[in-house]
């Protein structure tokens, strides 16, 4: 459920801005360790669907290619960037999740020991999600150009770390390179982030209405009710619009498998995804899903898990 009114009244805006950041950047970050693995299968998968002919049949061949050719370390690969970006995503999330959501029942006059709607909720984190965006494309973009590095250098010791790939980005784009694709990842977060707040608190008052017939706002989830919501969420917030995703790991990863040269005219969003669906039809456009869903159930419920377990410890 939301965060209790007495806390919201006993904390000071500071006090919650800090719990908010603290708690999502821990959740974000064991979550990500779990999850990488399956998310660098997900971003060769999705880089391949512009190559004339693929690398991997799919995730199960990806990810046992990767695992002979390059061992645990290159599953693993770029795994610091996406650990500062759950770190911050989740953290940008949550805050400004729930600031919204105070901007909200100031302007409807809704008292705090009322939950709010779920469409008001779906506004709040579609508005969490269009922020965030910002703050999430520019590692997205040094992520993906390390997990698709081995695809390009077969030796690993030349390959740049983070801060190479970043520095590399400036000087060869400039600043505005570093937000490559970010439509891609404003639509995801957008939407993605409207379904999986809103899943979330969804099968939430589900289970405790289940539990309580009539449950007051205070009312707390069990911690493996926390797990089942937020596993639902996971599921939603990749099959809401998936195929922003694919378009933006595709363009994040076009110059390293497909350079097109200094004088080619840039892409764009639009233009990539009529050249993917052209490729591979609708099918194209989800090369990835699969496996991304089976990792983001277990993932989103470790979130929630941890975060709805550190404000039930820390009220």
């Amino acid at each position: 459920m939301e965060a209790d009114p007495d806390a919201l009244a006993r904390d000071s805006p500071a006090v919650r801005a800090v719990k908010d950041i603290t708690f999502g950047s821990i959740a974000g970050m064991l979550s990500k360790v779990f999850e990488h693995p399956f998310d660098l299968t997900k971003v060769r998968l999705q880089a391949q669907v512009l190559h004339s002919s693929a690398r991997f049949t799919g995730p199960i061949d990806c990810l046992s290619k990767t695992w002979s050719h390059e061992g645990l370390r290159g599953l693993y690969r770029g795994l610091p960037a996406p650990i500062v970006g759950a770190m911050a995503e989740n953290a940008s999330l949550f805050l400004v999740y729930g600031e919204l959501q105070n901007v909200i029942r100031n302007l409807t006059g809704r008292p705090l020991a009322v939950d709010p709607t779920l469409p008001q909720l779906a506004l709040a984190a579609a508005g969490a999600g269009m922020f965030t965006s910002f703050l999430l494309t520019p590692i997205e973009l040094v992520k993906c150009k390390m997990q698709v590095q081995m695809l390009v250098a077969p030796s690993p010791t030349a390959l740049p770390g983070p801060i190479g790939v970043l520095t590399t980005v400036v000087r060869e784009t400039g600043l505005r390179g570093l937000w490559l694709g970010h439509t891609g990842t404003m639509i995801r977060e957008t939407g993605g982030t409207a379904a999986w707040f809103t899943t979330k608190e969804f099968v939430a008052r589900a289970l405790l209405a289940r539990r309580q017939p009539q449950p007051t706002h205070a009312a707390r989830l069990e911690p493996w009710e926390s797990a089942v919501s937020g596993a639902c969420a996971g599921a939603m917030f990749n099959l809401a619009l998936f195929p922003a995703d694919t378009v933006k790991s595709a363009m994040q990863t076009e110059e390293d498998l497909r350079p097109r040269g200094a004088r080619a005219p840039k892409t764009t969003f639009w233009a990539t995804a009529r050249r993917m669906y052209g490729l591979q039809g609708v099918r194209g456009l989800y090369a990835g899903c699969g496996i991304t869903v089976a990792r983001s159930v277990p993932s989103s419920a470790i979130i929630f898990l941890i975060y709805d377990g550190l404000c039930r410890y820390f009220e």
